[in-house]
């Protein structure tokens, strides 16, 4: 005869009132021993609690948003005869510390809380000291990942401040520092995988604080009993179809996800859930790709301004998603080889990608007579070979760009994250796009309008060396007004090109080819560069499209014009 057995919340740490952040079983859900159940979530922890037992979920006695304690019920749980001597056991088991309570907390980390202190007050005061500090009690996990390092070596830190982020399959959990003082080394790095008393570093303080039995307490943050779970999938006991995108952003379905798990703290996984956004869909500006909670603000405000289907779906705003390309078995047709993706491919692209489907291009297509031009660039190589830089057609068309800006403020600018102003730019960084041996890369020239066409032929020749060799930091590509990519050296009439976000235009450039141009009274042979300028419609209309690729055709025909 089956029997209801009530499933109490197990020992979870030196924590209280942990807020409920997600259910993942209902009524007649069928749980096999150590299935996830439901996932709490602290201020420096996520994780799920296992089932003690196989079983059919009879009620669920919480909801998303309560906050439970060790000892709290969970849900009942109907299970057969077989099984009543085990369930008792483990009701027993589940309420002995409950009991244990009231006289005083036994859980591991209080009575280290509590006797270290006193040992900590003998010590000198006054008088530097340097610590190790170990990775402290963080339950039945082992070899835990660092996926992030929050201190550098020369950080002052507080009591508490977190140093670095551990994650396993089941949590992600953050690490705090036992006491106030300066981070003197650090012992590990991203992507080791550490065991409870490993050394993560040493920090110096002074003799006199009690701090050191802080370490302890706080980061026992996991439940003991979510070892176990860290191997069962949660997915099976979810309803087949069920969604539910304000309860579920963070573990959502990876698998329908656009990128790898995002790396963010619990407390912005918090915010992102109330706010019905998943984490997977945000871009982290914070370090090491970080998501912050300015990132989940900013995407919230970006897809209602802009309405993209990824970005309102994944809001929770019940937008049509891009059906998604079915998948092909090529070796059924010949012969295959599959090679990975580079790196930098898989990041442009995937920004590219979000350019074309939020920006809505206009692209306008001309000409310029580069005749005059090219006969002076000609002429300047015995003074260009004195300065020692190679004299190309770029420089001047990075300043014919300039004086367009000028001319035309509204291309110097960006739309605002709510889409309800322009950013005006007072100062002029153009991008130009450099092909490398591992794919397309963007790096910026900063302050065109304050260069000379030698100066910027240097340092053309700079930034192409080290994105060729690879040497680019993320800064030399970052803060640019409008993009340039050329494709003169190589051929082609005419391109599309995808506007840089958040950029609002950029300029295509293709082979210029002697043409025969009337004159009025003869045709003439001259230098024609076709060239092409993609924009945002929502920033800049049809008419100053043309207005702009006009007096820029009109500079490169007569670079005086650059004077006035």
């Amino acid at each position: 005869m089956a029997q209801i057995i009530d499933v109490l919340l197990p020992d979870i740490g030196d924590f209280h009132d942990v807020e409920v952040i997600e259910i993942l079983v209902k009524p007649g859900d069928t749980v096999e021993a150590e299935d996830s159940l439901l996932t709490l979530e602290s201020d420096k922890a996520s994780m799920d609690i296992p089932a003690p037992q196989a079983g059919v979920i009879a009620e669920v006695k919480v909801a998303v948003g309560d906050k439970i304690n060790q000892g709290d019920l969970i849900v009942t749980l109907e299970a057969g005869d077989g099984a009543s001597a085990d369930a008792a056991a483990a009701d027993t088991q589940a309420a002995e510390p409950q009991a244990e309570e009231s006289p005083a907390p036994t859980t591991a980390p209080a009575p280290a809380a509590t006797t270290e202190p006193a040992v900590a007050a003998d010590a000198p005061s006054g008088e530097p000291e340097v610590r190790d500090v170990p990775l402290p009690h963080i339950g039945d996990f082992h070899d835990v990942e660092i996926i992030e390092i929050l201190v550098s070596e020369g950080d002052t830190v507080e009591a508490e401040q977190s140093l670095m982020t551990l994650e396993s399959d089941k949590a992600t959990m953050e690490i705090p520092a036992p006491f106030a003082g300066t981070i003197k080394s650090i012992a590990v790095k991203i992507g080791d995988k550490v065991n409870e008393g490993d050394l993560l570093g040493t920090m110096e303080t002074l003799g006199g604080g009690a701090a050191p039995a802080a370490a302890p307490s706080a980061p026992s943050e996991p439940p003991v009993q979510t070892s176990a779970a860290a191997e069962a999938p949660a997915e099976p006991a979810r309803a087949p179809g069920e969604k539910e995108p304000l309860r579920r952003p963070v573990i959502a379905r990876p698998s329908d996800a656009p990128r790898k798990n995002p790396h963010a703290s619990p407390g912005v996984r918090r915010f992102a859930r109330e706010l019905g956004v998943d984490l997977h869909y945000v871009d982290g500006s914070g370090p090491k790709g970080r998501v912050i909670k300015d990132d989940v603000q900013n995407f919230v405000k970006r897809a209602l301004a802009e309405g993209s289907p990824t970005a309102a779906a994944s809001a929770g705003g019940g937008g049509v998603q891009l059906p998604s390309i079915p998948a092909v078995d090529f070796s059924k047709f010949g012969e295959i080889e599959e090679k990975p993706l580079g790196r930098i491919k898989k990041l442009s692209g995937a920004h590219l990608h979000r350019a074309w489907l939020n920006v809505p291009h206009v692209t306008q297509f001309d000409e310029a007579d580069i005749t005059e031009l090219e006969a002076f660039r000609k002429s300047q190589k015995d003074a260009a070979a004195k300065a020692d830089v190679k004299l190309t057609f770029m420089p001047f068309l990075m300043k014919a760009v300039c004086k367009a800006l000028e001319a035309y403020p509204q291309f110097n600018s960006s739309l605002s994250p709510d889409g309800e102003a322009l950013i005006m730019k007072k100062y002029v960084h153009i991008g130009v796009a450099v092909d490398t041996p591992n794919g397309l890369v963007v790096p910026v020239i900063r302050d065109v309008d304050k260069k000379g066409i030698f100066d910027l032929a240097a340092d053309l020749g700079t930034v192409s060396g080290k994105a060729r060799e690879g040497k680019l930091a993320p800064g030399d590509m970052q803060g640019g007004c409008l993009s340039i990519s050329s494709l003169g050296g190589i051929g082609g009439t005419q391109f599309t090109p995808i506007v840089n976000a958040p950029e609002v235009a950029i300029l295509g450039v293709s082979r210029a080819e002697m043409k025969p141009k009337w004159d009025g009274s003869t045709f003439e042979p001259r230098l024609m560069m076709p060239f092409s300028l993609s924009y945002d419609h929502r920033v800049i209309d049809g008419a100053e499209g043309v207005r702009f690729t006009t007096y820029l055709g009109e500079l490169l025909g007569d670079i005086r014009r650059l004077l006035l």
